[in-house]
């Protein structure tokens, strides 16, 4: 078993080459603050101090050839340059090494430091051969705050130019403390000593006091046991609902009070700021901006935000391959920023702030921004779109997909970036976590990468449900909105096409899930007197679903209990939690779950594709068509991306507006356009008191294309076998084993305006 005093040693090590990490990097960018060298040196010397305390020999040595370039630096002997700080780094990095040693195996382990002690001793003898030295008795001599010397000379006991002497016997190998040193060579009475060193312990006492470190095993089994506590509330707070008893009923009142403290007390307990993994980036902005030559300002706001200790812990390395990727690909070079109007030091900026229940994280950048067309190109090279759905991407949609396994645009690969490898495990550790990640960018301006994502994963807000006689769990941070359809909306909200469901909402295809058929349950259980549907509408992987449940009963919070072994490998269920009425219910998996129902990644992009309207209807692609008659010449068909909305208006309702007829339609004069006259083909409209049409939008505008009857919605490889001598159509198919002529939207709409009339 590792000694109690290497344990101690390790976790204040630990934090001590974090905190120089972060001081270092602000000491080259302000070589005249006396309080940074100070705090670096005193953090040097205590290490050293400490690991020669109890026998680590190369950890004091190491520091102890460090300590004498902070020295000089102190003394004003020496002025920060890069090669120093370098070194500096360089042997918090070998420090790193012997921690990681001494953690696992309880020793200091084979490293030899020789090296970066030759090295720091080559960098301090340059440093002085090429630096004039100052006034021994200049005020730059004082020791740092806080250390015996400094006390002493504040309390005028002993005098400057004695502690400085002290010092350099320490220097000379004394191992005596700056205390008898000065006592026994006359410097300071040892009455002032010991009043110094009483006022010294104080201060330390103060900070042991204030803070205490507790072993995070002893966190998780006090949040299990918190956990365990909520679940009983529920199950009294349950019971309670048939009582009338008000002495019983205060006393429930008075434990979930209770019980919501403490568990807000507990949760605070795992909660730790942002900035204590923010606080490497800065060595690690400035080690990639000297080894890329670029100029790189890092801003960090919001560095007191707190997350739970596993978030924390989640997403600390998708954080930093962002941070490297906007030093690499981001910034550009000074020359050619200056070439580009702007300054020759780029800036990219942190911020974390709570919003919503949430933790919104933003990186963004002054750089280039990402070239949108480059990755259109690369997107089409690589078969990962087609090319008319390349066109008809948006730039939020390209941009995004920088988050494709093994994507990359970099013409050469580093030893930074450039194999593709990363931005889609970023995609997948966040969304892990239950979190969303987000880019948007204007080429040469800058780009901006926005992540949302729970504040713990112990206990959550959740809506419950009931399909069949079981009772789930939804998480809300996947949560976009409820809908309920009930009567005649319900018997055709959901509509089919070939196996798949959809729901227009708002306009828009929704595709539809049951959850009772997605886990083969039994469609028998609660059900409504009205026959409703109760749809969840979630969001998954960029992509929004429906979900059908036969309930939706009531929010509340969870507590997250982990899966057994046999069932971890069920994709669709995320963890279990226990009822008020002492029942499991189980946590679904939004991502799992869509996945399951092929509604992510490739899925989605084709939905989004007949959204937009990028079909080649000679290449056979599977795309969706509806189909509709017009008189009695058969079917037509019309690409389903170029369909908004399917309408039915009363022909009362249609106004004649110059030569067009039109409609009132949502706020706007929607033109019409009869496919019988458009295309010289007889119409069986005359005389019927409603028309059903077909709503085209582009640019914000609606048409509505009059047609005689909707007949169907088909999904289906198409390919034009005949040629149309009308420009109007583009062709001839077989669909649903009938010939059927492909209406061409976009040149019917043109000529009709050009020939002055739509209706």
């Amino acid at each position: 078993m590792m000694d109690e005093f290497v344990q101690d040693f390790l976790v204040e090590g630990s934090e001590l080459l974090d905190q120089l990490d972060r001081n270092f990097v602000e000491f080259e960018k302000d070589p005249d603050s006396k309080e940074l060298v100070a705090q670096i040196f005193r953090a040097i010397h205590t290490l050293k101090g400490t690991s020669g305390t109890i026998g680590l020999k190369k950890i004091e040595a190491v520091n102890h050839a460090g300590e004498n370039i902070l020295s000089r630096l102190r003394e004003g002997k020496l002025s920060v340059n890069s090669e120093i700080t370098s070194a500096l780094l360089s042997m918090i990095d070998v420090n790193r090494q012997l921690f990681a040693s001494l953690e696992s195996t309880g020793q200091e382990g084979e490293l030899d430091p020789t090296a970066i002690i030759a090295t720091l001793t080559s960098v301090l003898e340059r440093s002085i051969a090429g630096s004039l030295a100052v006034d021994s008795n200049s005020s730059s001599r004082m020791p740092a705050p806080n250390l015996l010397g400094e006390i002493l000379i504040d309390r005028g006991a002993a005098a400057e130019e004695s502690v400085a002497e002290a010092l350099d016997v320490q220097k000379c190998g004394d191992q005596r403390r700056m205390g008898e040193i000065l006592v026994q060579s006359g410097l300071a009475s040892r009455k002032d000593v010991q009043e110094a060193l009483q006022t010294q312990t104080e201060a330390r006492d103060d900070v042991i006091h204030s803070n205490i470190r507790v072993d995070v095993s002893l966190l998780d089994k006090v949040m299990n046991l918190v956990g365990e506590l909520v679940l009983a509330r529920n199950q009294i707070l349950q019971f309670t609902s048939g009582q009338k008893d008000p002495a019983f009923l205060s006393t429930a009142q008075r434990l979930n009070l209770i019980t919501t403290e403490l568990q807000e007390g507990v949760m605070k307990t795992r909660m730790q700021p942002i900035g204590n993994i923010w606080n490497k980036f800065p060595r690690v902005v400035r080690d990639l901006s000297n080894a890329s030559g670029k100029l790189v300002q890092l801003n960090l706001e919001g560095t007191q935000t707190e997350l739970d200790k596993t978030i924390i812990e989640a997403i600390k390395d998708p954080l930093t391959h962002i941070v490297r990727n906007s030093v690499d690909h981001g910034i550009e070079l000074p020359a050619e920023r200056k070439a580009a109007g702007k300054p020759p030091q780029g800036s990219l900026f942190l911020r974390a702030f709570h919003e919503g229940g949430q933790v919104n994280i933003e990186i963004s950048d002054d750089g280039a921004g990402l070239d949108l067309e480059r990755i259109r190109d690369k997107a089409v090279e690589r078969g990962i779109v087609t090319p008319q759905r390349a066109a008809a991407m948006s730039d939020r949609e390209i941009g995004n997909l920088i988050f494709i396994a093994g994507f990359s645009t970099a013409k050469q690969v580093t030893n930074i970036s450039g194999r593709g490898v990363g931005m889609d495990v970023v995609k997948t550790n966040i969304e892990k976590i239950g979190g969303t990640v987000d880019v948007s960018s204007v080429h040469g301006h800058g780009t901006a990468l926005r992540i949302k994502i729970p504040l713990t994963l112990a206990i959550i807000p959740a809506l419950i449900v009931t399909t069949g006689a079981e009772r789930f769990a939804i998480p809300q941070v996947s949560l976009v909105e409820l809908v309920h359809l009930e009567g005649k909306t319900a018997e055709s909200g959901i509509e089919r096409i070939q196996e798949a469901s959809v729901y227009r909402l708002r306009g828009n295809l929704l595709p539809v899930v049951f959850l009772n058929r997605e886990l083969k349950l039994s469609d028998k259980g609660p059900k409504t007197d009205d026959d409703s549907i109760n749809i969840v509408v979630l969001q998954a992987d960029g992509c929004q679903f429906g979900l059908v449940v036969d309930e939706i009963n009531d929010t509340e919070e969870i507590v997250v209990k982990p899966l057994s072994k046999q069932l971890k490998g069920i994709s669709c269920f995320a963890g279990a939690t226990i009822m008020g009425d002492g029942k499991v219910a189980l946590i679904l998996d939004i991502l799992g779950l869509a996945q399951i129902a092929s509604l992510t990644g490739e899925a989605c992009e084709n939905a989004n594709a007949a959204a937009k309207g990028e079909g080649d209807e000679s290449t056979g692609e599977r795309e969706a068509w509806l189909l509709f008659r017009v008189g009695d010449q058969g079917k037509l068909a019309v690409p389903l991306s170029m369909v908004s909305r399917l309408e039915e208006f009363d022909t009362a309702n249609i106004e004649i507006s110059g030569n067009s007829q039109v409609v009132q339609y949502r706020g706007e004069i929607m033109p019409l356009v009869r496919i019988s006259d458009a295309l010289q083909l007889p119409s069986n409209l005359t005389g019927k008191a409603t028309i059903q049409v077909v709503v085209h939008s582009d640019h914000g505008r609606s048409v509505g294309l009059v047609v005689d009857e909707i007949l169907d919605i088909v999904d289906q490889h198409v390919s034009v076998l005949r040629k149309a001598d009308n420009p109007r159509l583009l062709g001839s198919a077989v669909i649903q084993q009938r010939v059927t002529d492909l209406l061409n939207v976009p040149e019917l709409l043109l000529s009709v305006a050009g020939e002055g009339r739509t209706a």
